[in-house]
């Protein structure tokens, strides 16, 4: 398993943030609507999950370790990568994994010094910046250099970002955008 090494900033400006970004010259890999399930780990283990992702081009299968979610490094994970969405879920519930949720979130991501800037926007919360670096210090660099000390910045997974909203995401076995009516 590696160290992730990430920070999130809440209640961002998207357009200003972009606009930050370019600036800098990072450079835009994609906009994706992203798709998960997430599974608890068996049997239970504290801060261990299991989830299935894909954003529509890369499908990956990750274990979760949350050692510390209060600390920029305190998640460790073990990634791989899957052919098939459809087929891994199938494949997990044989071995007998029942989804504790299906999520989805929109995501636009640049790439600058290998550092990984994720603007995702999840349902019912406003949009966030996810920095991800290979070590503490690039992620806290960003911070700084994207002048972003003023914003509520915290570390852990999407349930802690809901909470600060006064939501539990666990009450959600579908956390899904709204249709648009037309």
């Amino acid at each position: 398993m590696h160290i992730e090494y990430e920070a999130r900033i809440l209640d961002i400006n998207k357009e200003d943030i972009i606009k930050k970004l370019e600036k800098l010259g990072a450079t835009k890999k994609g906009e994706y609507f992203q798709k998960r399930y997430v599974y608890d780990f068996k049997p239970k283990t504290n801060g261990k999950i299991i989830r299935l992702r894909t954003n529509g081009i890369d499908t990956t299968l990750t274990i979760k370790n949350r050692s510390d979610e209060t600390k920029i490094d305190g998640t460790k994970e073990l990634e791989m990568k899957v052919e098939d969405f459809e087929k891994a879920y199938l494949f997990l519930k044989e071995l007998g994994y029942d989804e504790l949720a299906y999520q989805e979130n929109k995501r636009i991501t640049y790439i600058l010094e290998d550092v990984t800037f994720d603007i995702d926007t999840y349902p019912m919360i406003p949009t966030y910046l996810e920095i991800e670096g290979k070590n503490k210090e690039d992620v806290l660099k960003y911070i700084d250099i994207l002048d972003l000390k003023m914003y509520t910045i915290m570390h852990g997974n999407i349930k802690k970002v809901y909470e600060k909203y006064n939501m539990d995401i666990d009450k959600f076995k579908r956390l899904v955008f709204k249709e648009e009516i037309k």
